[in-house]
């Protein structure tokens, strides 16, 4: 199949997944605040934090994939997250302090300082949000800040995703029709981050540009999940910590210049080995930080 085929047979497939992914989402009745807990206020952030205010938001969809079933309200107290994907430039500072392990990209013309670092494991993005007094998000965190507290599919409301909004694959080619540097242009590559329009919470890129680590293990649906994924601020099984006996797998959030639009919904949850191996893929991450976390980084003057 030559490349302007494949590039049409997905569309199509594409097209038919957005117009059921564009359809209204059902609101469950929202989450409360665990009794004697008060919601933090969004104190002036560090750098490059933007708040996202405690309260309940919707998680999953009862009509997407089957592993974002059922639909429910979170609580989530008051957090922050990073407003542009960790890029290139801030991974080589961390490498270059000796605070993270060295890694790169494969691919070629993925290496400018401020497009999203690229092509790392799950433990490497742990480690890096670490070092920055931070922590990689979990699923929970990424998808409020992904979606609002109303249950709106895109950083931007329910509208399908485009070129106009996110750094996707679309009839022009992946990333937007941006060739990458021969011998293989037609793969397109990330463009630099914040390139298109901030969506809820004033974050970039959380639909398209690239996948971006959680910290949750998977699980093949919220229910089979259980009371690890519900509750206030969920972290899914074992907390997320490694090792957990019966999960093998991590997941990336938000889609990617490489992938179609339906792909780019705050609900799309996509499972890897986070060893980022069999096969070797180009993922990227942001890092949240909690309320305490936030606090000692302004403290610090970070």
């Amino acid at each position: 199949m030559g490349l302007a085929a494949a590039m049409a047979w997905v569309a199509w497939i594409a097209g038919s997944a957005v117009a059921t992914a564009a359809a209204p989402p059902a609101h469950p009745v929202a989450a409360s605040a665990p009794v004697g807990v008060t919601a933090l206020p969004c104190d002036p952030p560090t750098a490059g934090l933007a708040c996202v205010p405690a309260g309940p938001f919707v998680r999953g969809s009862d009509v997407l994939r089957p592993n974002s079933k059922p639909s429910m309200s979170i609580w989530m107290q008051t957090y922050y997250m990073d407003v542009f994907e960790v890029t290139y430039g801030d991974y080589a500072a961390c490498v270059k302090a000796k605070g993270c392990r060295r890694s790169h990209p494969y691919y070629n013309d993925f290496d400018r300082p401020k497009q999203p670092m690229v092509g790392m494991t799950w433990h490497d993005a742990v480690q890096y949000c670490a070092w920055r007094g931070k922590h990689l998000p979990t699923e929970a965190e990424w998808e409020k800040a992904a979606r609002g507290p109303d249950g709106n599919l895109f950083p931007w409301g329910n509208q399908n995703a485009d070129c106009k909004r996110a750094v996707i694959m679309d009839g022009s080619g992946r990333g937007c029709g941006t060739p990458k540097a021969p011998p293989y242009p037609d793969k397109g590559r990330t463009l630099l981050v914040g390139t298109r329009p901030a969506g809820v919470y004033g974050l970039y890129d959380m639909s398209g540009n690239a996948w971006e680590w959680v910290a949750d293990w998977y699980t093949k649906s919220w229910e089979a999940c259980g009371a690890a994924c519900q509750g206030p601020d969920p972290k899914g099984p074992c907390g997320g910590r490694a090792p957990c006996s019966g999960y093998t797998h991590k997941l990336v959030k938000g889609g990617s210049w490489y992938w179609p639009p339906h792909m780019a919904t705050g609900v799309w949850r996509r499972p890897h080995t986070p060893d980022n191996r069999n096969p070797y893929h180009h993922f990227g991450f942001r890092c949240a930080a909690t309320w305490e976390e936030a606090s000692k980084l302004r403290e610090a003057g970070k």
